[in-house]
């Protein structure tokens, strides 16, 4: 699959052309379109449905570190729904300079301090879905190519270890596209099963 063939994909959605033609005109720092909004479509192509079937949201990351407070990005994510509101859709726009400040508190996992929107998107639990689509220049960021997403390998992304969380995240995409193939390595089975036991042994302990 070549970028421009996944472009044109995601375009085929009402929703994400409507996006790519009003968000830049925002002007968000590093604003990129991305995550299932895009993926998906390529998904819906292979199983003969309506590109935008099956995305729950559409994510919108962008980077500001210069005012790290809840207020800057609430003024962002207010601005975008604004822009967006006739739409009817739900648009999660995030500030990737500021997810350290809450991912360990609701994942219970430590985050690093990002330096990129793109430092986001690398950071997806599936290697394949490591996509997005700058709402600038429209060029497309794909850093692990299009092959596995267009075959629908799904394999975990080695920058965020968590097998659990990718096994849980890739069965739900599975159980939405059948087709898919989920691939752990030997050491991504075997640690999801230590947890797995681990949590049935804290169960079994419990009063």
């Amino acid at each position: 699959m070549s970028p421009e063939a996944l472009v044109g994909e995601a375009m085929r959605d009402p929703v994400n052309a409507a996006l790519m033609a009003r968000l830049p005109r925002l002007a968000l720092r590093q604003g990129h379109l991305t995550a299932g909004c895009l993926f998906q479509s390529v998904w819906n192509r292979t199983a003969g449905r309506p590109p935008g079937w099956g995305v729950k949201d559409y994510d919108v990351f962008y980077f500001d570190d210069s005012d790290l407070s809840w207020e800057a990005e609430d003024a962002v994510i207010r601005r975008v729904h604004e822009a967006v509101a006739d739409l009817g859709v739900t648009v999660e726009v995030k500030n990737q300079a500021r997810v350290h400040l809450w991912y360990e508190q609701r994942f219970q996992a430590t985050y690093p301090r990002l330096t990129s929107a793109r430092d986001g998107i690398d950071r997806y639990l599936i290697a394949c879905t490591r996509v997005g689509i700058d709402l600038a220049d429209g060029s497309l960021y794909a850093p692990d190519g299009l092959q596995d997403l267009g075959a629908g390998i799904l394999r975990m992304n080695p920058l965020l270890p968590m097998p659990a969380m990718f096994l849980k995240k890739a069965a739900d995409y599975r159980a939405r596209w059948p087709w898919l193939s989920i691939e752990p390595s030997a050491a991504v089975a075997a640690a999801a099963t230590a947890a797995a036991a681990s949590a049935t042994c804290a169960s079994s302990s419990t009063p």
